[in-house]
């Protein structure tokens, strides 16, 4: 993966509230990552748009990970992403899940495995230029 992108901490996300990234797919794009949590090591969501990386074409892996052990990968049966194309993507917190909104498909659904109460952690990286992160 590219070593393009952003680490956000200590700003406080809570239930109720969401965030959007928008941003721009780069034109050879193999795979781009967003995660939220408490840390690097505490990944309440995982999201990993993946065209042709590890194994997998046009495939979103979504996990969660837990001082720094990786959970059960849930795959969702979406893929609304396309190459050099921009897209905005909207990360809900809900108390016992993460609600994602993307351009162009149904709404998916991941569960707060970790539990947290606060979200303080944003990493964005891979083939993926931001644009700008929000907090509606």
């Amino acid at each position: 993966m590219n070593k393009c992108g952003v680490t956000a901490t200590e700003f406080k996300l809570h239930p109720g509230e969401s965030l959007i990234v928008k941003g721009t797919i780069l034109s050879e794009c193999k795979e781009f990552v967003i995660n939220l949590g408490k840390d690097c090591d505490n990944l309440a969501l995982h999201f990993n748009p993946r065209f042709d990386c590890k194994g997998d074409e046009r495939a979103l892996v979504c996990n969660s990970k837990r001082a720094g052990v990786w959970e059960e990968e849930v795959r969702p049966s979406v893929f609304p992403f396309h190459q050099d194309h921009e897209t905005q993507i909207t990360f809900s917190f809900i108390d016992h899940d993460i609600r994602v909104n993307m351009e162009g498909s149904e709404e998916i659904v991941f569960p707060n495995r970790l539990e947290l109460n606060v979200i303080d952690y944003l990493m964005v990286g891979g083939d993926f230029r931001i644009k700008s992160v929000t907090f509606p």
